[in-house]
């Protein structure tokens, strides 16, 4: 016997706004029955499981246990860039001289993620 993974849980003070962050960064659509103040929402990411998005009363105040790693389908500074101009923040850069490594943001609510180097980058830095 084996567990299927259904979702990805992201507790959050909004999760209308939070979803419709995630939603712009995966180019997954929100449900449209989902509207602001909701308690709950989700966004399906094809081949993938649920981003779940709940509403908890308390903020976030340490690092994540559990992080999303994204690899993007341009090169991973351009995807960094994108993301920061939608409202994500740089938390630690981990980018190398010689193209290797990861930058870790964090979305307006502050959960963090990181984006890997793409295909296309790591086809040309090896």
């Amino acid at each position: 016997m084996v567990s299927m993974v259904q979702n990805v849980a992201i507790d959050c003070a909004d999760p209308y706004g939070l979803a419709r962050f995630w939603s712009l960064v995966t180019g997954a659509p929100t449900d449209p029955a989902d509207r602001p103040g909701a308690a709950e929402t989700a966004i399906e990411l094809p081949g993938g499981p649920v981003l779940y998005f709940n509403r908890v009363p308390e903020p976030k105040t340490v690092k994540n246990r559990v992080h999303l790693c994204l690899r993007p389908d341009t090169t991973r500074d351009r995807e960094v860039d994108r993301l920061l101009a939608l409202g994500a923040t740089l938390v630690a850069d981990r980018r190398a001289p010689d193209g290797s490594g990861w930058a870790v943001l964090a979305d307006p609510e502050g959960n963090e993620f990181c984006v890997l180097r793409s295909t296309e980058d790591r086809n040309r830095q090896g």
